[in-house]
């Protein structure tokens, strides 16, 4: 586009790719921007460059299946991935899960949550210029990770989610060392705490930088940190609970200001909360004996119908709609991801930045592209 400036001159915007890629390469998204000098006149985001087909892959895998692709689309929630997926066929089966299997979901959903954002916790400063917070994020998240992977053999993919409970029995003094590893993370987590919230330099790049105000966030729909940061009091586990949060006192985390800041501190905030939550999840565990899985036909059908299943995922609502003909397939199984909404929101939010802002407020919105992506 050219634009007549009166003395003579023309100059023109800049039509500027960033990408196909991520900041941190875990993912390829694309920005289109055009740029007047060094602000940002408009944003679209370009999705697709990595799409999988898994929704159209799961009309051809039985129930057992599904599970495992179902945990890769984002590969820092594994575990709450599989377990959206579990709960919708359940219900769609009328399956009634243990107790025991139940509350170590909780559990292991929690302990997940924390693996996701300690993730972001270390790479989004990182982004910025910051690398020392990446070491600390990475010792708590190995002091978490090798509890999980004790429990069910895997460091990112867990696969320990089954239809009608868990796949197996946890190791024997397995709670216990759970709760061991739960306090050492707490008791270091303000080593990124007092390194990163109130650092000069990360508050001049994130505060008032990039803000999405509360209507913008329900109008794209967002969820998660993203929602939460701008005010928008929502979490499924206490607003819609499943599986046996309604037994617990969930803390909502929230912020007003919207902006990068916020969605970082709500980020931190949530780990101590995620971390409370797993412990007094491990305690109710240690008091109930019994089974952690029911006992399923060797082909497993479910009825002919249709269902809706949604979870407060790490980085917000992921939604399972389950439609089945009464196969050992399911007909249709859409998944409504919480990363799709919030890069969506990306066409509002980075319009009017400086270029120096962008990749603050890109690694601020908490996206995994394989959910977008899926």
């Amino acid at each position: 586009m050219t634009v007549g400036t009166g003395s003579g001159l023309d100059t023109a915007d800049m039509v500027l790719n960033i990408g196909p890629q991520h900041p941190s390469t875990h993912g390829v998204l694309r920005l289109k921007l055009t740029l007047d000098g060094e602000r940002v006149v408009t944003c679209e985001p370009i999705v697709g460059y990595m799409h999988r087909g898994a929704e159209k892959l799961f009309e051809v895998r039985d129930y057992r299946q599904i599970i495992v692709l179902a945990n890769r689309h984002d590969w820092l929630s594994a575990f709450s991935n599989e377990l959206g997926v579990a709960l919708a066929v359940e219900r769609l089966m009328g399956i009634e899960v243990p107790e025991r299997a139940t509350w170590l979901r909780m559990a292991l959903a929690e302990l997940n949550r924390v693996l996701n954002h300690l993730m972001f916790l270390g790479s989004y400063p990182l982004e910025i210029g910051a690398i020392t917070p990446m070491f600390y994020a990475f010792r708590e998240r190995e002091t978490l990770q090798a509890v999980m992977e004790e429990v069910s053999g895997g460091r990112i993919h867990y696969m320990f989610n089954r239809v009608g409970g868990l796949k197996e029995e946890v190791p024997a003094g397995w709670t216990s060392r759970a709760r061991t590893a739960i306090d050492k993370v707490r008791s270091r987590m303000p080593d990124i705490d007092n390194l990163v919230r109130n650092n000069d330099i990360f508050r001049a790049r994130t505060v008032g930088v990039g803000v999405l105000t509360a209507e913008q966030a329900a109008a794209y729909g967002a969820s998660g940190p993203v929602a939460r940061a701008s005010g928008l009091d929502i979490d499924l586990r206490r607003d819609e609970p499943y599986l046996a949060y309604d037994q617990l006192d969930v803390p909502v985390v929230t912020r007003t200001a919207g902006d990068c800041h916020a969605r970082f501190e709500v980020l931190l905030d949530q780990v101590y909360a995620s971390l409370d939550l797993a412990q007094a999840c491990l305690d109710r565990v240690d008091r109930i004996s019994g089974p952690v899985n029911v006992r399923l036909p060797k082909v497993v059908k479910a009825p002919e119908g249709h269902t809706y299943a949604w979870t407060e995922n790490p980085l917000g609502i992921n939604g399972y709609y389950l439609v089945s003909r009464g196969e050992k397939t399911p007909w249709r199984l859409k998944l409504r991801t919480a990363s799709y909404a919030n890069v969506q929101a990306l066409a509002t939010l980075i319009p009017g930045c400086l270029v120096p802002d962008l990749i603050a407020i890109l690694g601020s919105m908490f996206f995994v592209v394989g959910d977008i992506d899926k």
